[in-house]
């Protein structure tokens, strides 16, 4: 019944993932915003809707090591699996922007939910209130950014999906939440349960399969963005989701109910989220050395490969 509790949950949130990234990108064409402001805002936060159902639903059943190892083990995801394998499907190439704004940013969130969490072992609802409000400056820093650098320069919407009704839309968006709610349900208690039974911590389950289900819309919205050429929209929802998953699952989470660091799982603190940390600032020298400015195929089959080595040392 866990197995599939937790299958069905995560078709859910495949499905709903799905419909809210088309609602969003229907949505975001008729307001005429750019193509690396869609990634970056839209797109990445209908794809962190999952995390954030999914951590929220935890956090309000007192299950906190899911919460935190949902967001931490999705970023991981985010950079060694998606990046990792969309950058095989097609070499992605970095604006230079990325090393500007967006990076740091995503750093400079990892290292303050770093202090936040190491400082007393809780996320309070003062800390998850700091990291959004640095989220909505970020983004109004972002938009009024992109503003300057495209007004001129608005690409022309091509998708079929910038002819979309608005009712279809408003369809969409309900369906997608819908899939959403319940696929989050239904995931954490089928995880909780399949922790009973396997005899593994809910943590360990959370930064591995729920963290890979919840990071599949990622996965979709990435993988057909590259295949499109969109490389803006497909590397700015994966920077734009991970900061979005920090800033705004867990800082939303820890409003509505702080979320405590379980002493029976350590290695939040001690290996798992300097795993995030360091897969973040791999970026950097990956996009300099040796091509600089792209991300090719056999960079991300370094990065694929860093993190099956980080789920088998997970589940070991």
């Amino acid at each position: 019944m866990s197995v599939f509790l937790v299958i069905a949950g995560l078709a859910l949130l495949v499905v709903g993932g799905d419909f809210l990234v088309r609602a969003s990108v229907g949505l975001s064409f008729k307001l005429k915003i750019s193509k690396l402001v869609i990634g970056m805002t839209v797109v990445s936060f209908a794809t962190s809707a999952p995390e954030l159902l999914v951590s929220l639903q935890a956090a309000l059943d007192g299950v906190s090591d899911i919460a935190l190892g949902n967001v931490i083990g999705s970023n991981i995801a985010n950079i060694g699996l998606v990046l990792g394998i969309t950058a095989i499907i097609s070499p992605l190439v970095v604006d230079r922007d990325f090393y500007k704004l967006n990076w740091p940013m995503m750093m400079l969130m990892s290292f303050v939910l770093y202090y936040f969490l190491k400082n007393d072992e809780v996320l309070t609802a003062v800390e998850g209130l700091v990291m959004f409000i640095a989220l909505v400056l970020f983004l109004i820093i972002l938009i009024r950014s992109s503003r300057k650098l495209t007004k001129a320069n608005l690409e022309e919407v091509d998708d079929a999906l910038a002819e979309v009704s608005n009712f279809k839309i408003v369809m969409w968006l309900l369906i997608g939440s819908a899939g959403l709610y319940y696929g989050s349900e239904w995931l954490v208690e089928g995880a909780k349960r399949l922790a009973v039974a396997v005899g593994i911590s809910d943590y360990a389950i959370s930064v591995t399969v729920i963290a890979i289900g919840t990071s599949v819309p990622e996965l979709a919205a990435s993988v057909i963005a590259a295949l499109k050429k969109e490389k803006a929209i497909s590397l700015g929802n994966l920077i734009g989701s991970n900061i979005f998953n920090i800033a705004s699952v867990l800082g939303l989470t820890a409003i509505i109910k702080p979320i405590v660091v379980n002493p029976n799982t350590p290695q939040i603190l001690s290996t798992n989220i300097f795993w995030m940390i360091a897969f973040a600032a791999i970026l950097i020298p990956l996009m300099l050395i040796p091509k600089r400015f792209e991300i090719g195929r056999l960079k991300g089959m370094l990065l694929f490969g860093a993190y099956i080595v980080f789920i088998y040392i997970t589940l070991a």
